[in-house]
């Protein structure tokens, strides 16, 4: 029988969960086995699971698990070196030439287990089965507005936290700007066709802020794009690749703009590829806000895990987007499944000793 492991997320500021309680009874009803590690900081109760007749485990004790279970989290395993061999399911970030990535592929070389990354499960046409965007772009939007708010009163944005929804953050964010006591700023999104654009898009639409929408029709010129410094904020929705024009230059810290903050809910700085040339290191949680020139202030924020911040919303949307693909487990020697394990073959064989 196919043996699904449900792991708890290790890292901080993480409560998001790839499968609920009612996809776990489809699996299970399925014939698929799911196992359900408890969790200090899930945003979905444990009681849910064990409601659909899931198995409950200890707390990170999936490096214990049966060596045929299937290993599901979203965010990063702990960086202790340790051989992996199981396989897993989760974002690797690990085929684009990332250092942090390189490690975990030799981890999953030295163990012999395998990595189906969730951003390379994709259909026949390439597109990808499940996906934040969404969310990340409207937590994105979120953030960078309490950067502005924060701006407006002399002060760089402070921490930020999760929302038990979208209604919360949108009264919270409402109110912060309200007390700034001036105009709303105006957005420029790129890439407001994609999921992540969309996303973005709703959230400035929601709190009164005229958006700038601007897809690959805008950019394909391939730049200078003088636009982008005549906006109050910049939200980049556009992955970091070959190609991608730049979108706010180096000099742009200096020279004459109306750009104040960006946000760069792509969050990809340490790519050669990085379409944003004034920061080199993604913001946290606690320090959300990056001042990249103090006169007048330049702010970038570049949060690598948005959607969390709405936990509940984001999870169930993204785990009924995935379940389809979760209930065909028991073929993983072809289609979706088989086509994430080439991709990681691929870049395992290319790793360096």
């Amino acid at each position: 029988m196919t043996h699904l492991w449900v792991r708890a997320e290790q890292r901080p500021n993480e409560e998001r969960v790839g499968l609920t309680p009612a996809g776990a009874r489809a699996l299970r009803d399925a014939g698929i086995d799911v196992t359900v590690e408890e969790s200090s900081v899930r945003a979905i109760p444990i009681d849910g699971y064990a409601a659909a007749g899931c198995t409950i485990a200890p707390q990170n004790s999936w490096p214990n698990a049966p060596s045929d279970a299937i290993i599901f989290g979203l965010k990063e395993l702990p960086d202790d070196g340790t051989p992996l061999a199981h396989r897993h399911i989760l974002f690797g970030h690990a085929f684009k030439g990332q250092p942090a990535g390189q490690v975990l592929l030799r981890r999953f070389r030295d163990g012999g287990g395998t990595l189906y990354d969730l951003e390379y499960l994709v259909d026949d046409r390439g597109r990808r089965v499940a996906a934040f965007g969404y969310w990340a772009g409207y937590a994105g939007a979120a953030v960078a507005l309490k950067c502005w708010a924060a701006q407006q009163k002399g002060r760089l944005c402070g921490p930020v936290s999760t929302y038990d929804s979208s209604t919360h953050l949108l009264a919270d964010l409402q109110a912060e700007l309200l007390a700034t006591g001036t105009h709303r700023p105006t957005a420029i999104v790129i890439g407001a066709l994609g999921r992540v654009g969309t996303g973005a898009a709703d959230l400035c639409t929601a709190m009164g802020v005229a958006v700038t929408r601007w897809d690959m029709a805008e950019t394909a010129s391939g730049g200078p794009f003088p636009e982008v410094l005549e906006h109050d904020i910049f939200l980049n929705c556009i992955l970091a690749r070959p190609g991608t024009p730049v979108f706010v230059p180096s000099s742009a810290k200096t020279g004459a703009r109306r750009l104040a903050v960006i946000g760069d809910i792509a969050c990809d700085p340490d790519s050669a590829f990085s379409p944003i040339k004034v920061y080199d290191r993604t913001t946290s949680w606690d320090e959300p806000a990056l001042r990249v020139h103090a006169t007048p202030p330049l702010d970038v924020t570049a949060i690598d895990n948005l959607p969390s911040l709405l936990p509940v919303e984001s999870s169930q949307d993204y785990a009924d987007q995935l379940l389809p693909t979760l209930l065909t487990l028991g073929s993983l020697d072809g289609g979706i499944w088989g086509r994430a394990a080439a991709t990681f073959n691929e870049h395992l064989g290319r790793i360096t000793p």
